[in-house]
């Protein structure tokens, strides 16, 4: 956690307060806080700041600002991966999150198992969201969407995302174009499940303006190549 992330209720009087239990023992166990001591803070959707330590008791810290702090940019880009499992959906979002991603989308494709729709842990995105925040010291949330059908959300939805300014590449290990590198401008990422996409599905995102790019010869996890992608794309 390299900033608390506090909620625009938390911060409407001189003082502010920090009430999370998962905020306070890490606060507590990791900086060992004491009065005085300085803390950097965001408001979730708003500004930084560093802030001053005025009092801490068992179900609060109390902070008032000092000085407002620039937010990170974030990435131009609009992640579309189809759904992963539970477990890697987890460290997918904090980990896209981290690394500045403006937008995701979640989808569904042949391989994706229906199942993964009624877990739990898409409830959870917002947790998984604030502890992205937290760790690169942002505050600005990232919009996130979920298409439950495939060939709709590439018919209808992806072809309004897409311009000369703003392409769009989808992941596939057999195509013959490489991924671009050290770009300047917006653009959307597919990216498959761990089996890939089929033939149909692929062909039916390059009919509808996707550009067929590969990564080079070696497969990847779906959370190492989003990972891969967005460091080759912005380097």
């Amino acid at each position: 956690m390299n900033i608390v992330l506090l909620g625009p209720e938390d911060t409407q009087s001189e003082i502010w307060s920090i009430h999370s239990k998962r905020q306070l023992q890490h606060l507590r166990e990791h900086l060992d806080i004491t009065v005085g001591q300085n803390l950097k803070v965001g408001i979730r959707n708003g500004a930084r700041y560093v802030t001053e330590i005025v009092s801490i008791d068992e179900q609060e810290v109390c902070i008032r600002p000092i000085r407002e702090e620039a937010v990170p940019a974030k990435l131009p880009v609009h992640l579309i991966v189809a759904l992963p499992r539970p477990k890697v959906l987890r460290r997918l979002i904090m980990d896209s999150v981290t690394l500045g991603v403006e937008k995701i989308s979640l989808i569904h494709s042949y391989r994706v198992d229906k199942s993964y729709w009624q877990t739990p842990f898409l409830q959870q995105i917002d947790n998984y969201v604030t502890l992205g925040l937290e760790q690169a010291g942002d505050t600005i949330v990232p919009e996130i969407q979920m298409y439950k059908r495939f060939k709709p959300f590439v018919e209808d939805v992806l072809p309004t995302l897409i311009s000369e300014t703003s392409p769009a590449y989808v992941a596939h290990p057999y195509a013959d174009e490489s991924m671009p590198n050290g770009i300047d401008h917006a653009c959307s990422i597919v990216v498959g499940p761990e089996g890939g996409f089929i033939p149909y599905e692929v062909d039916l995102l390059t009919k509808n303006g996707c550009q067929a790019v590969s990564l080079g010869n070696r497969i990847l996890r779906t959370e190492t190549s989003i990972s891969y992608i967005l460091g080759r794309l912005f380097s």
